[in-house]
C-alpha cells in the first residue's frame, strides 16, 4: 500500500491551483514532476537514492548504474568513494 503523505498547507493549495489551471491532470502528477525536478536539480539525492536501492538489493549493480547515468565501473567506483562495500554474488530478492 502506499504511503500517505502530508504537504505543508501552502504548498497543497499551490499544487492544488496548478491543476485547476490545466497544468496537471491531478495533485499526484505534480507532485510526481515536482519530485522528478528535484532530482534532476540535486543529482547528488538521485545517486543516495539509487544507492539506498542497491544496498536493500531492490536493484543491481548495472541498473543502479544504468539509474545514476553511470558505467557499471563508475558506479563502483562512487561505491568505494562513499566507502560502501560490495557484495559480490546473487542479490535477487526471494
Amino acid at each position: 500500500m502506499p504511503e500517505m503523505i502530508a504537504l505543508p498547507a501552502t504548498i497543497e493549495m499551490e499544487m492544488k491551483a496548478l491543476v485547476r489551471d490545466g497544468h496537471y491532470a491531478n495533485l499526484n502528477e505534480a507532485i510526481k514532476d515536482a519530485f522528478r525536478t528535484l532530482l534532476n536539480v540535486r543529482p547528488e539525492l538521485k545517486t543516495s537514492a539509487v544507492i539506498e536501492l542497491y544496498k536493500e538489493g531492490e536493484i543491481s549493480i548495472s541498473k543502479a548504474a544504468e539509474m545514476v547515468g553511470v558505467s557499471t565501473i563508475e558506479f563502483k567506483d562512487i561505491l568505494v568513494n562513499r566507502g560502501i562495500r560490495r557484495e559480490v554474488g546473487s542479490r535477487s530478492k526471494k
